[in-house]
């Protein structure tokens, strides 16, 4: 697999080109929510951008403000709260601007009373909007030249965005003064300050350090564009793959590219822990392949504060350990998007480990008994990657008397770092099909079984197989080839070939999108006609088994729940009166601009219904063991929710 870019990389990037002279393309750039928050502040601040392939191309302000008043949003990135509230705190002092930073409730939440504190004494006009000591925030005019003579102190044992923030933001200043920053008390995630120090050289300043508690800017220093930049994958990212090959490689090792042991971030040494823990990784410039060593895991006692966003991939590894495993020194968890040892004590607990935790630490043990569990994410994006590895239960020594589901809420909170993790993920892990949950919609003819398949589909994330457009690219196909619609051992070898595809909800057939054509009266005139010959509803049988993907699949059509899925844990047979199915068909066809009258469709309905049930091959008729859900008098809204509704209490999550 092939890690995105990383987002403490990406933020800083895209700032320092902001603030640069100059223009600079910057590539392999991390697209998600937090990306995106900060390349909005950008343009509103008056960056120009412009893409150009896969890259952009970003040309600077050069230290000077482009607008002198704007309000910008920042979500919950704390890698653009921070140091844009330095920046624009400086720049707003000394060039005579106004601007209000605020961000989502949690952000609200998130001190940075510690910034602010080492801001006002330079002469900076930073003002509480809100609760002091959080955002939101306004930056005020202040003095012209802000006073640098003094060394600015800032605590490093809270955050190290603050420092971060500060060394980004200084050289705005520093053309002609040297700029002193001393920390008070240990300096945490000392990795991230190295990854700052090394880009801020990338962009032409060179900061020198005196071991961990003194940094100097020096006079003269000033931002250039290195012209152009990578952006290496992610390695916090990384983690949860390489904590993957740990678990579960047992064959061949997994190889991750994008980012590699040569890597600038500190989250890199994660491998460390993992090696400590039993996996076998071996890496260059570039790549990581992991396979599984030493089963069960290790347990552990490691200090984390080198690799504070990677440690809690090491939580869930416990789950796999022969014993207890203590992670120490993550006090930094408390302020991040929400309070991490909590949020994983709570969720781990329900999966039956046992959890100890403190102020700077958290103990797991592992269960016992695995216990299904769902796990609420907090609107966190590294709690939802973390606990997906915990799916691998089967896997786990002792194993489970049976797998245990684990379902993950609001998943796209992935989008602040990994928006297509869990594809990711399911591209490169396999189950037994029987374990892949299945949910057939069956009923008559425009009773709104697809509509009710599609979105039942979506709100559970699962893919969703209408057998009808099966049937319909099998009649186009053979239309295309003038094959004769009698010849049954034609049409089950042109079945058997088809080379289908489904792309963002649109058809491809040999390559090529058939939407549109799949919806023609003489295409769904014939795939009624051949959809009765057995011969080619064997030929698409593989084709329909081959959809039972992860995480699940919602299937609609005639014998889903019959002969294609009879082992689905839910079969829903979908009923309406021929009334209400004729009126239902008249709307969409009239919507469409198709005339047409009620009573000609009602007729065609009965002759249909008739014909499917008394029909020698997959009779309409319902499953012995379907839910018989008559919609007549149901919006779809309703008939989704009951259908949810009848799956919530037949999983082993009820």
């Amino acid at each position: 697999m092939r890690l995105p870019g990383s987002k403490s990389i990406s933020n800083r990037v895209l700032l320092l080109a902001g603030l640069s002279e100059g223009t600079t393309t910057v590539r392999d750039l991390l697209d998600s929510d937090d990306t995106q928050v900060m390349l909005t502040a950008l343009r509103t601040l008056g960056c120009r951008i412009v893409p150009e392939g896969a890259a952009l191309r970003i040309t600077g302000l050069g230290g000077r403000l482009g607008v002198r008043e704007a309000s910008l949003f920042l979500g919950n990135a704390g890698t653009a709260m921070r140091p844009l509230t330095a920046a624009l705190a400086m720049l707003a002092a000394t060039q005579g601007g106004r601007f209000e930073l605020s961000g989502v409730p949690r952000m609200h939440e998130r001190p940075i009373a510690d910034l602010v504190d080492a801001l006002r004494p330079l002469g900076c006009r930073v003002d509480y909007l809100g609760q002091t000591g959080y955002p939101p925030l306004r930056l005020l005019p202040g003095s012209d030249d802000l006073d640098l003579s003094v060394p600015i102190r800032v605590r490093g044992d809270v955050s190290s965005q603050f420092l971060t923030a500060l060394l980004l933001a200084l050289p705005l200043l520093t053309a002609k003064q040297t700029a002193t920053i001393d920390i008070e008390g240990e300096l945490i995630s000392k990795p991230y300050i190295e990854i700052t120090l090394n880009l801020l050289a990338r962009f032409g300043v060179a900061v020198q350090r005196e071991g961990w508690q003194r940094f100097v800017i020096p006079a003269g220093s000033r931002y250039r564009s290195p012209g152009d930049i990578h952006v290496e994958g992610d390695a916090s990212s990384a983690s949860y793959f390489i904590a993957l090959g740990a678990i579960a490689a047992t064959d061949t090792p997994l190889r991750i590219e994008g980012v590699g042991t040569d890597s600038i971030q500190g989250d890199i040494r994660f491998i460390d822990a993992a090696e400590a823990m039993g996996a076998e990784v071996a890496g260059g410039a570039g790549w990581i392949e992991v396979r599984r060593g030493r089963w069960p895991l290790t347990a552990i006692d490691i200090d984390c504060n080198a690799i504070p966003d990677a440690a809690m991939t090491l939580a869930v590894m416990a789950l796999y350990a022969d014993g207890p495993s203590r992670l120490r020194n993550i006090a930094s968890w408390r302020v991040k998007e929400t309070d991490r040892i909590a949020a994983m004590a709570s969720e781990l607990r329900k999966l039956g480990a046992g959890v100890v935790e403190g102020a700077d630490f958290i103990e797991v043990t592992p269960p016992l008994h695995w216990t299904p569990a769902v796990v609420h994410t907090y609107d966190d994006h590294r709690v939802a990657m973390c606990f997906s590895l915990a799916a691998f239960n089967p896997l786990a020594e002792p194993p489970p008397a049976e797998p245990v589901p684990v379902r993950i809420l609001d998943p796209k909170c992935v989008a602040k770092t990994f928006p297509d993790y869990f594809e990711t993920l399911f591209s490169v892990v396999c189950t037994q099909a029987d374990w892949i949950p299945v949910i057939t919609i069956d009923g008559p003819t425009a009773s709104g079984k697809g509509t009710l398949a599609c979105a039942v589909a979506d709100a559970l994330g699962y893919h969703v197989l209408d057998s009808g457009v099966l049937y319909r690219a099998t009649a186009l196909a053979a239309i295309r080839s003038a094959v004769d619609a009698d010849d049954k051992s034609a049409l089950a070898a042109l079945a058997e070939a088809l080379d289908l595809a489904f792309e963002q909800g649109n058809v491809r057939l040999d390559g090529v999108d058939v939407s549109a054509l799949l919806r023609h009266e003489n295409v769904g005139t014939l795939a009624s006609r051949i959809s009765a010959f057995p011969a080619v509803r064997q030929a698409l049988l593989r084709l329909q088994w081959s959809f039972r993907r992860l995480p699940g699949l919602v299937a609609d059509g005639r014998d889903m729940g019959t002969v294609i899925f009879p082992d689905a844990p839910l079969k829903i047979y979908l009923t309406a009166s021929a009334d209400a199915r004729a009126r239902r068909r008249h709307q969409q066809l009239e919507a469409a601009g198709v005339s047409t009258t009620l009573e000609s469709l009602l007729v065609g309905l009965q002759e249909r219904d008739a014909r499917d049930q008394n029909r020698t091959a997959s009779p309409l008729k319902p499953a012995a063991d379907a839910v018989l859900l008559d919609n007549s008098a149901l919006s779809i809204e309703s008939t989704v929710d009951a259908v949810l509704s009848y799956w919530s209490r037949r999983t082993p999550l009820a």
